[in-house]
């Protein structure tokens, strides 16, 4: 799970600078996209270090 909560966050941070880059309701939908994937990979994070290590 810590990979995948890795890749969020990375994937989420390059899309969010990359809606800075769109014009108009596609860099809109393309930053909320990215903010959905960032807190994700929090999500998983969290959940990462809450598990019991089998």
């Amino acid at each position: 799970m810590l990979i995948i909560s890795i890749l969020l966050l990375v994937f989420g941070t390059v899309g969010l600078l990359l809606s800075t880059l769109m014009f108009g309701d596609i860099g809109i939908a393309t930053a909320v996209g990215a903010i959905t994937a960032i807190l994700s990979g929090i999500g998983f994070f969290i959940v990462n270090k809450r598990l019991p290590k089998i």
